[in-house]
């Protein structure tokens, strides 16, 4: 026997099994009816109280801001008379309106500025300190949060009161400064941010609870990998936490304006009851209007306008909110 007879013949592999046949998936299963109306039934108690307790107003509103409606027609005496769009005609031509406009504006982006900007602040600083500490905050936040309006307010007419403000009192301690006796609301522009500074005290504990929350999303792998890749503490929360708060910053931020555009029992209760026109917001000259000059379907029409502004402001909301979401 040769040498080439002695080899041992390679081993052939068995060949492998065909794959089953696949099997046909049978048509998907369709959504019941009744499946399908769940959710609006259970919606069903929410839209019922929704449509009784605004639905009214909101229709009384509409009818009244096309109408002629004054004393006379509010004891009966006369009927009410339908005008047409006069009554926005003369809104809308009134140099005061769009002062007011513009004030409004103005003030409700301060608000929601500042607001964001400390309530921003707090909550990261939050992140850095023990336990017990940022317990002792969130206690604070909570119960100036659940102060109500007009006890806040009093307090800040107070504190910045031209007599016996304490404001005025520390301030003037700083070398050079004397402001005892100093009346913050003679102009309208110190008095607004006077009204701002309590509107965004009143705000910012809403702002660092959903925030803190918020913060405890941030993959904390994240944030040590930027570090270790050269980033700094803004570089850090500009490219990872800004990004992941992107969601709640937008709602909070859209939130804040429709809140800071609605203001009213600050300026009312700071001012007496009768602000004056360097105070006035939209809400408030809606007031005026309806309740001081007596002039119902007036005060109804620039309601109805600053409806339509804040409506404005939530489909902004809701794009970025379905943008947010078709990224993810």
């Amino acid at each position: 026997m040769s040498a080439a007879d002695t080899t041992t013949p390679a081993k052939v592999p068995p060949p492998r099994p065909a794959p089953p046949p696949a099997v046909p998936e049978g048509p998907r299963r369709r959504r019941t009816s009744s499946g399908a109306a769940t959710p609006w039934l259970l919606l069903a108690p929410c839209l019922l109280v929704l449509v009784l307790v605004m639905g009214y107003p909101l229709v009384h509103l509409v009818t009244l801001s096309f109408e002629k409606f004054g004393q006379s027609q509010l004891w009966g005496f006369q009927p009410a008379e339908s005008v047409g769009f006069a009554n926005f005609t003369d809104v809308l031509g009134d140099g005061e309106f769009w002062a007011v406009v513009l004030r409004t504006i103005v003030f409700a982006v301060g608000c929601v500025v500042f607001t964001m900007v400390v309530g921003m602040l707090i909550a990261l600083l939050l992140q850095q300190v023990s336990g017990w500490v940022k317990t002792l905050v969130n206690i604070a936040l909570v119960a100036s949060w659940g102060m109500p309006v007009v006890v806040a307010t009093t307090v800040f007419k107070w504190l910045f009161d031209s007599d016996y403000g304490v404001f005025n009192a520390l301030l003037s301690k700083l070398p050079g400064v004397e402001m005892i006796g100093h009346n913050w609301f003679a102009s309208g522009p110190q008095g607004l941010a006077v009204i701002m500074l309590l509107v965004v005290w009143g705000a910012v504990p809403f702002v660092v609870i959903t925030l803190s929350a918020g913060l405890t999303q941030v993959p904390k792998e994240l944030q040590e990998a930027a570090r270790l890749d050269g980033a700094g503490s803004w570089g850090v929360f500009r490219h990872v936490t800004l990004p992941v708060l992107k969601p709640i910053v937008v709602m909070l931020t859209t939130l804040s304006v429709i809140w800071d555009m609605g203001v009213f029992p600050q300026v009312f209760v700071m001012r007496g009851g009768h602000p004056e026109a360097e105070f006035q917001l939209l809400t408030t000259y809606s007031y005026d209007r309806a309740f001081v000059v007596n002039d119902y379907a007036q005060g109804s029409a620039i309601a109805l306008l600053t409806v339509v502004l804040l409506l404005g402001v939530v489909a902004v909301y809701m794009r970025q909110m379905l943008k947010i979401g078709e990224v993810e």
